[in-house]
């Protein structure tokens, strides 16, 4: 049986891009994933378009997984999402801490993922399936590594059932952290998070505010290519598929894909990888 992969969209602020995620998201559902997640922004500024296209993905009929953050928010604000939710018979979550959105002084009631998958837990028993984030190349806020392994560890042992990871591209970060957090006693599913190539300015400055490291190798091929995009692109899928294969055959458990609500490179990945299926 081929292992499962998921893809994540970020809720679209125009109807332009309403419209254009409906497309790509149809041909990625041709390829069958496991489910679609939705980000949440940050200080719960998407909240209301976050569990709109949770809606309409669960109404095209696939497994929608809408992303929820406690920074800013009081507990009534989170049950008051999960009874929504509820509502809406969606049954998996992505349980995050989230960012403060400019501006904002308020850090809201729970400060902490685990607080949060605490009270969804407390709030909901068994309804939800709970995914955390974790992060093989430590969360850029870290005290230290060690300080971030127990995060991730309070997080997992406060009700999480699995976690899926900051995106990375070196694999070794991801087989130490999972052995790692093995010796804690963590044996939930930890599903590498994979970031297609696609505008290497973008990447470069995405990957510098959330701490996922661009070997320098990569880097520099990647800036050889000048302003080549279809060169950059294919050397991407080519990067990035050697990684996918090589997370998935040293135990890697599926693949959860950064989509950036574009679908051509992870379908050309998938194809890449043997993953696609009814494409």
């Amino acid at each position: 049986m081929k292992p499962n992969f998921s893809i994540e969209f970020f809720p679209p602020q125009t109807l332009e891009g309403v419209k254009k995620l409906k497309v790509e998201r149809a041909r990625l559902a041709r390829l069958k994933p496991e489910f679609f997640s939705v980000t949440y922004g940050a200080g719960g500024s998407t909240r209301e378009r976050t569990f709109s296209v949770a809606r309409e993905i669960a109404a095209e009929g696939h497994l929608a997984v809408p992303h929820l953050s406690c920074v800013g928010a009081s507990r009534a604000d989170i049950r008051a999402m999960l009874a929504e939710f509820k509502a809406a018979r969606i049954q998996r979550l992505v349980a995050l801490r989230g960012d403060l959105s400019s501006g904002m002084a308020d850090r809201g009631e729970l400060r902490y993922a685990n607080e949060l998958v605490e009270f969804i837990r407390a709030e909901t028993g068994d309804w939800f399936h709970i995914d955390v984030a974790a992060y093989p190349e430590w969360h850029p806020q870290a005290k230290s590594p060690s300080d971030d392994l127990q995060n991730f560890v309070r997080k997992v042992r406060a009700g999480a059932n699995g976690a899926i990871t900051q995106y990375f591209y070196n694999a070794d970060a991801y087989f130490r952290f999972v052995e790692e957090v093995r010796k804690l006693g963590v044996e939930v599913p930890i599903v590498p998070g994979v970031m297609p190539i696609n505008n290497f300015s973008r990447l470069a400055r995405f990957s510098d505010a959330c701490g996922a490291e661009i070997p320098r190798w990569l880097r520099k091929k990647i800036e050889s290519c000048g302003d080549d995009s279809a060169s950059i692109q294919a050397y991407g899928v080519e990067v990035v598929s050697d990684l996918c294969r090589r997370l998935l055959q040293n135990g890697a458990p599926g693949l959860h894909f950064y989509s950036m609500n574009l679908s051509a490179l992870i379908a050309r990945i998938l194809e890449q990888i043997d993953l696609a299926r009814g494409a």
